[in-house]
């Protein structure tokens, strides 16, 4: 099995790597394939809606050259791709943004000029790792309705979302807990493939 990981956070050690590191070493022992990528160590450039992409149906298409060739060809290959992200102002971090606006259109051939539709990646599993400073409730709730939403459209299966909250400056991030849930969170995901 191939997850890929992407992850959005501005920040190498922070909060969302603390909470990753479990999750991934729990889907280690698992014999899974692991690529994660670094959003924020890529150039994504925003979509442009110019559809080009759209009339390709063998590959990505778009004719932006940055590094969503490679974030794409990853989460074509993957059997899983999991979502992992701080969030903010309600929503995921901008290259994550970025991202899933690009390939919402790269894989989903829903309106190019032939009248042609293709879905690239359809019945590929989707999750969410987020880390919010709010209750889960208020914090992290909105994008889990937004990815829902976008799996649904994108004919994907959406397998869970673990989101934890940051209680402040001034408690440590990380507790046995949290690794707990992250642990059950990375068996969650095995079963589902």
């Amino acid at each position: 099995m191939k997850i890929c990981i992407l992850t959005g956070s501005p920040r190498e050690n922070g909060n969302s790597a603390s909470l990753i590191k479990p999750f991934v070493d729990e889907l280690e022992k698992h014999k899974t394939e692991i690529c994660m990528l670094d959003l924020h160590k890529k150039t994504v450039k925003p979509c442009l809606a110019c559809r080009e992409c759209q009339d390709v149906f063998n590959g990505f298409g778009c004719p932006q050259k940055d590094d969503m060739q490679a974030v794409f060809d990853a989460v074509l290959e993957a059997d899983i791709f999991i979502l992992a992200t701080p969030i903010y102002s309600w929503y995921c971090t901008p290259p994550m943004k970025a991202a899933l606006d690009r390939l919402v259109y790269g894989m989903n051939k829903y309106y190019g000029r032939t009248g042609r539709k293709a879905c690239l990646w359809e019945n590929k599993k989707c999750a969410i790792i987020a880390t919010c400073g709010y209750p889960i409730e208020k914090g992290a709730d909105l994008f889990e309705q937004g990815i829902k939403r976008y799996c649904k459209h994108s004919k994907l299966d959406f397998i869970g979302m673990l989101a934890v909250r940051d209680e402040g400056y001034h408690a440590e991030f990380m507790t046995e807990q949290k690794t707990e849930e992250a642990r059950r969170f990375a068996a969650q995901i095995v079963n589902h493939s």
